[in-house]
Formats: C-alpha cells, sequence, structure tokens
C-alpha cells in the first residue's frame, strides 16, 4: 500500500519515494484554453449557419460528406424555434469533426467569388476627371 491517508493530514511519502514519481508528465504540446475552443465552435456554427442559407441548387455545387448535408437539408425545414438552434449546434459539432482540408474546402465554396475593394478618395476624382476629358 504506497500511499496512506488519514484524516487532516497529507499522504505519507514511503521510504525512497519522491512525490514527483506520482505526478502526470506534463504534455509538451499547449493545449486552447476552453475560450478559444469555445470562439472555435461558434465560428464553425455560423459557417453551417451560411450552408443552412444557401439555396438546395448551390448546396448541391459543394463537396460535403454526407451526413452534413442531410443536416443541412434538415435545417433548413425547421422553423426557427429551439429545434433549429439544437440543430445548428450538431451542424456546428459535425463541422468540428471535418478534415481540415474539408473544412476549407467548404469555406472557400462559400467565400464570395471575387473580392469587393474599398475605393480610395483618390479614384472619384480620376473618374470624374476622364469623363470630362481631363487627364
Amino acid at each position: 500500500m504506497p500511499w496512506r491517508h488519514s484524516r487532516g493530514t497529507a499522504p505519507r511519502q514511503l521510504p525512497g519515494e519522491s512525490l514527483d514519481d506520482h505526478q502526470p508528465m506534463a504534455d509538451t504540446s499547449p493545449q486552447p484554453s476552453k475560450s478559444q475552443r469555445k470562439r472555435e465552435a461558434h465560428a464553425l456554427q455560423a459557417l453551417g449557419v451560411q450552408l443552412v442559407a444557401l439555396s438546395r441548387a448551390h448546396l448541391a455545387r459543394i463537396a460535403l460528406p454526407d451526413v452534413l448535408r442531410e443536416a443541412v437539408v434538415t435545417a433548413q425545414s425547421l422553423r426557427p424555434h429551439g429545434a433549429r438552434r439544437r440543430h445548428l449546434q450538431y451542424i456546428g459539432t459535425l463541422m468540428r469533426q471535418l478534415e481540415p482540408a474539408e473544412l476549407l474546402r467548404v469555406q472557400a465554396a462559400l467565400a464570395p467569388t471575387r473580392a469587393v475593394r474599398p475605393r480610395t478618395q483618390a479614384e472619384p476624382e480620376d473618374l470624374g476627371g476622364s469623363l470630362t476629358g481631363e487627364g
């Protein structure tokens, strides 16, 4: 019996043992914090909401695992109440199980086809100048 506990006292140490012998080894890879894991889970759930908002024709063009596709189609038919919210959480769970390459494909398919570039203040002047025949 290596450890003996009695009320109100710390465990006794046997001769030749150190307390460090019973400590679990620390993992060398840092785990993300709980807050970080929740942020990632919410981001994937938001990605799932974007999938649910797609038309069935557009959804058919995206390569998704069958289980995820069925969950998205089911969510499209649910009314916006508690069941739909829970189903969107389920879709987020399925999204977390995707391989990183599959997840990138889904994100790329949902990204806009062309990036919208904000106008600078110099552009309207250049356009105005070209319309009037100047410059």
